[in-house]
């Protein structure tokens, strides 16, 4: 099939290259001209493992252009999709207009039927004014559908080509027809409903996987209290078929560009509708606060921050990803520097985006690992990168000005740690800290 892709963003360049990779002609549009330059000079903008070769392939291939020519693109497809960005406004509601621009854009291009499919994240009832918009801008037929994303930064081509499921919202028979066709090589379990339920499935999937990851902090942060041992108690979870092992890692809470986006804007849609969603506002609240963990592990260990300085492993929200969109790095390492810190900080993949946002006199950006490290009264592990879970602990110790781990990602056990001198915390593991023994509360019975 001829497709046009409307963003070069995530969720559109990775879709993109996907679809070329099934056969399909493919064509990415951006308004940004030097983001497209780059692309097709075969340079990538976003850090995806496996995307710059596909790209490569492709594009050698014939399969995959890109192009500033929206119009061309849209001319030239049987299938137009939309993926450009929907960020959230001060209020927590999406940012629509981008979405109301392709679809003006769309609808003055429009030389003959189409099928329109929005794969950006949007609020339930944006696919009806999408195609309201197009029908204000053209004369020809069209139909409108709903495809929403379910993909993980790190494994997004992997999730593409392999997906759980697919879920396609459309009232058209011709459109649930070719979209099926589309997407049946990636898999059979195609879910066929109305277009304001496949809107809903995206919100309400992310908001429960956000729950579930602040449930697991919650139970972590009761575990550190009463002495139990948070990864034995996910594991224990997790084997019940009803729960399911995923997203029970306890941590210093979620980041990125999708559960922190998509639970407040579902928190905006309740209320819009005069729901008040107390549950996800408490998931949302938990999370807030799980990342100042750190900073009262360290308060507990080095008393008086001012005049320390710590190394911060990690800076991205998770590994495998330049994305440092809502990272939980942010808001450690603005609060340490407040604190009169000094912060030696180092990422493998996402330093050069992190240092954008947050340019401070009193942060340093190392080359390295062990350059972090190196002089530092503390150490926080803040993203789970293998190469810091490969790190030799012993060199660390030396390195350190102070052996003091505070393991935000819980990476390392308790055999590595015997023998070394470290004053460690992890997160919900309390039997793992060493250096410094809290006593549990007794328990009232």
């Amino acid at each position: 099939m001829k497709l046009a892709v409307i963003g070069t963003g995530y969720v559109g360049l990775v879709s993109g290259v996907c679809f070329a990779e099934l056969g399909n002609d493919v064509i990415c549009v951006d308004k940004l001209e030097d983001k497209i330059a780059k692309l097709q000079a075969g340079e990538v903008p976003i850090y995806e493992p496996g995307l710059k070769e596909l790209i490569a392939s492709n594009a050698a291939a014939g399969r995959l252009a890109f192009t500033t020519d929206l119009p061309s693109a849209v001319r030239a497809a049987d299938i137009v999709i939309l993926a450009v960005g929907t960020p959230s406004l001060p209020s927590g509601e999406a940012n629509l207009s981008y979405i109301k621009q392709a679809a003006k854009e769309i609808g003055e291009s429009l030389d003959g039927y189409k099928i329109i499919v929005t794969k950006s994240t949007v609020p339930v009832g944006t696919n009806e004014k999408v195609g309201a918009i197009v029908s204000e801008h053209t004369i020809h037929s069209f139909d409108i559908a709903s495809v929403p994303e379910f993909l993980r930064e790190g494994s997004a081509i992997a999730d593409t080509l392999n997906p759980d499921r697919i879920v396609i919202g459309t009232d058209s028979d011709i459109a649930r027809e070719r979209l099926s066709a589309l997407h049946r090589p990636l898999t059979d379990n195609i879910l066929l409903t109305d277009i304001r339920s496949a809107e809903m499935i995206k919100y309400a999937s992310n908001a429960f996987l956000a729950t579930k990851i602040s449930f697991i902090n919650e139970i972590a942060n009761i575990c550190e209290k009463v002495g139990a041992d948070v990864t034995r108690v996910a594991e224990g979870m997790g084997h019940d078929r009803r729960i399911g092992s995923s997203f029970l890692k306890a941590g210093i809470g979620y980041g990125g560009s999708c559960f922190p986006k998509d639970t407040e804007a579902l928190i905006q849609i309740a209320g819009h509708v005069d729901y008040e969603f107390k549950l996800l506002k408490s998931v949302v609240e938990v999370n807030r606060d799980q990342r100042f963990g750190v900073i009262r592990k360290l308060e507990a260990t080095l008393g008086e921050l001012a005049g320390k300085t710590v190394a911060v492993w990690g800076l991205a929200f998770k590994p495998e990803t330049d994305d440092v969109r809502d990272a939980p790095a942010f808001e450690i390492i603005q609060t340490l520097v407040d604190s009169g810190v000094r912060v030696r900080a180092y990422d493998p993949v996402a330093q050069e985006n992190f240092s954008r946002q947050l340019d401070h006199p009193r942060v340093d950006y190392c080359a390295s690992a062990e350059e972090a490290a190196a002089g530092a009264d503390a150490l926080c592990l803040l993203t789970e990168w293998k190469e810091f879970r490969e790190f030799p602990l012993a060199r660390l110790e030396t390195l350190l000005r102070r052996p003091v781990l505070i393991d935000g990602r819980n990476q390392f056990t308790e055999e590595e740690l015997a023998g070394t001198s470290f004053v460690y915390y992890s997160v919900g593991r309390p039997n793992l800290s060493k250096g410094v023994r809290e006593q549990s509360p007794a328990l009232q019975f």
